[in-house]
């Protein structure tokens, strides 16, 4: 809507039109303004991280946090066995 806002109106702001269609759908023109932006960088239009890698990063941090947690479970449930193997020796 905003990039149809532009085309009619070639010489308009982009924050204008962030506002107005911000105003018409109720929305801050703050996050009309964000929206705007990730989809340029999402398009390609500009530099920066796309909504697919975010989303990924997002993944990869949660698969990391649950493989730390599972690894001290192991860490804590194996320590005995360590324990008892070092005292054998």
């Amino acid at each position: 809507m905003v990039n149809d806002k532009l085309n009619e109106n070639p010489g308009m702001p982009a924050a204008t039109a962030c506002r107005l269609i911000g105003e018409y759908v109720g929305i801050d023109k703050n996050t009309v303004q964000n929206w705007v932006k990730q989809n340029h960088v999402d398009t390609g239009e500009t530099p920066g991280v796309t909504t697919d890698e975010k989303q990924r990063v997002l993944e990869l941090d949660k698969e990391n946090h649950e493989l730390r947690r599972a690894n001290e479970i192991l860490r804590k449930a194996s320590a005995p066995f360590v324990q008892a193997e070092l005292d054998r020796r």
